[in-house]
């Protein structure tokens, strides 16, 4: 099993070996950057965003007094500009989280998604192996440590019926324009390994949630309209399956896959914590009862006590999402089995953190 080491990388005095980290900025990002430059000293981490809508530097606070935390507003579209950065900093990693990646979003504008997820790739893989390559399969000397790190999804698998579980050896089969540009990419980094020898790894992840989430996103959604008051909508009948995976334990086995894993390999990330979208909200509903009750109703039960109100009655039942995926679910056993990874949360612990966090924004 390889483990990355880079020339120059050093906290004692020498220069720190820079590590480029797109899409710091935005949810996933914003939580792997503090953690990685709490964790890795020896490194220069650059966070790269576009800070699109998604993108909050507010959530990157706690690096700005770090001495091995640099922010730099780019677009991975403009190659010239990545260029002249991988000069500059000779970068010697790279972890790619940059991505549109909200399918609804994917399926009114689908031009984004095709420019970022799949040029905007193409983009970072040439700069990468002009900087630490001489020419297919020839690395120049001091890049021999150099990794090219993929952020996918585990929705380039399609969609699941009732059973069974996605590994990495099953067929690509993206049933969305987000996700069809995810498998597009992937695709290229597969190529620029087999064809050039650039040494990249890709992980695909089920459904992330936690602190620092956009509010497009389901989770914060819901809790965003209960806070409010609003009507919870909820595509279809609600039976929709996902697996979830607490962020920070995402960010983990990144971390691991980066330093890690085999070249050329792609690694399963999940959560084992399957849930129908209908019992998800449920779950947030009685935790915001618990921790938020909502305000008491007018009236009382039947035993004359005065009654509360609960989130749950905010549900509602909207059109379902077009070409709507019916479940995910990762057999991830070649990543703990290879790297030892294991999440820490549970999807009880992860939640209440998550909402936790979102009520004392709200506050």
């Amino acid at each position: 099993m390889a483990t990355m080491s880079f020339a120059g990388a050093s906290t004692q005095g020498q220069k720190r070996a820079a590590i480029l980290v797109t899409g710091g900025a935005g949810f996933i990002g914003s939580n792997f950057v503090p953690y990685f430059c709490q964790q890795h000293p020896e490194y220069l981490v650059v966070n790269l965003d576009k800070l699109t809508y998604a993108g909050n530097l507010e959530h990157l606070q706690e690096c700005e007094a770090l001495p091995n935390y640099n922010f730099v507003q780019a677009d991975i579209c403009d190659q010239p500009r990545l260029r002249a950065l991988f000069a500059q900093y000779d970068f010697k990693g790279v972890i790619h989280f940059a991505a549109e990646s909200h399918v609804d979003n994917s399926i009114e504008g689908p031009q984004a998604f095709m420019d970022s997820n799949i040029m905007g790739t193409f983009n970072l893989l040439q700069c990468a192996y002009l900087q630490w390559m001489s020419g297919p399969q020839q690395v120049k000397q001091g890049y021999e440590g150099c990794r090219f790190h993929q952020i996918s999804t585990d929705e380039v698998y399609g969609s699941l019926g009732d059973t069974g579980l996605f590994s990495e050896t099953s067929p690509y089969a993206p049933n969305s324009p987000y996700s069809a540009s995810k498998a597009s990419a992937d695709m290229i980094v597969r190529a620029y390994n087999r064809t050039y020898g650039l040494n990249t790894t890709i992980s695909h992840c089920s459904n992330n949630y936690g602190p620092k989430q956009h509010v497009e996103k389901l989770i914060p959604k819901v809790i965003r309209c209960c806070l409010e008051g609003k009507p919870i909508p909820i595509y279809g009948t609600g039976k929709n399956v996902r697996d979830w995976i607490y962020v920070l334990d995402h960010c983990t086995a990144v971390d691991e896959i980066f330093h890690h894993g085999r070249a050329g390999e792609s690694y399963n990330v999940g959560g084992h914590q399957e849930l129908d979208n209908l019992t998800l909200v449920h779950q947030i509903c009685s935790l915001l009862d618990e921790m938020c009750p909502r305000p008491k109703q007018h009236g009382k039960s039947e035993s004359g006590e005065q009654m509360n109100s609960s989130y749950a009655d905010l549900i509602t039942f909207v059109q379902d999402r077009a070409g709507h995926d019916f479940r995910y679910a990762i057999d991830d056993s070649k990543l703990r089995t290879e790297l030892g990874w294991q999440p820490q949360e549970t999807f009880t612990s992860g939640l209440r953190k998550t909402v936790a966090w979102f009520l004392a924004e709200k506050s």
